[in-house]
């Protein structure tokens, strides 16, 4: 059974963050994850490319705007942070990365701001090995400054 207090949240929303997507954040991402795509490196190539622009790797976002001093998806009083709270104190203390599913829309150009909007989507109970897992699915969709999707992340966490 889903904590009352847990359930509450389901369906709540996180007050939009904003994110900025800079050509040098994106060339250094692509360098950090070891992509040598010129769509993100080469302005050149990228201009003469469908695209126009150099565009930024699936899965970069960008960087927040206004810094909280916590990674983008980890902010203290995140819906998902408050739900994962309320089912440590319910007695399911130990979490599971479920794994994330993204959706493509639009591809994400330097220059861009996007407008993140994070809910908790929905929690369920199932049982594995005598154990009650909950797992809660959180959508976090991104919106870029012309008002279009430009990306969905859906996150699964397990909590047991």
């Amino acid at each position: 059974m889903i904590p009352e207090e847990a359930a509450k949240l389901i369906g709540k929303s996180d007050a939009p963050r904003v994110y900025e997507v800079e050509k040098g954040a994106i060339k250094r991402y692509a360098d950090a994850v070891g992509d040598r795509n010129p769509l993100y490196w080469d302005e050149e190539y990228a201009h003469n490319s469908r695209y126009g622009s150099i565009i930024a790797p699936p899965g970069f976002f960008g960087w927040p705007i206004q810094w909280t001093g916590a990674a983008p998806f980890f902010i203290p009083d995140s819906v998902g942070n408050l739900a994962l709270e309320a089912m440590s104190k319910a007695g399911y203390p130990y979490i599971l990365d479920g794994g994330a599913e993204s959706e493509f829309m639009l591809p994400v150009r330097a220059g861009d701001i996007l407008i993140s909007s994070s809910k908790l989507a929905e929690m369920f109970e199932r049982e594995s090995k005598g154990n009650k897992l909950v797992f809660c699915i959180l959508e976090n969709t991104f919106t870029n400054q012309n008002g279009a999707v430009a990306f969905k992340v859906r996150q699964t966490i397990i909590c047991r």
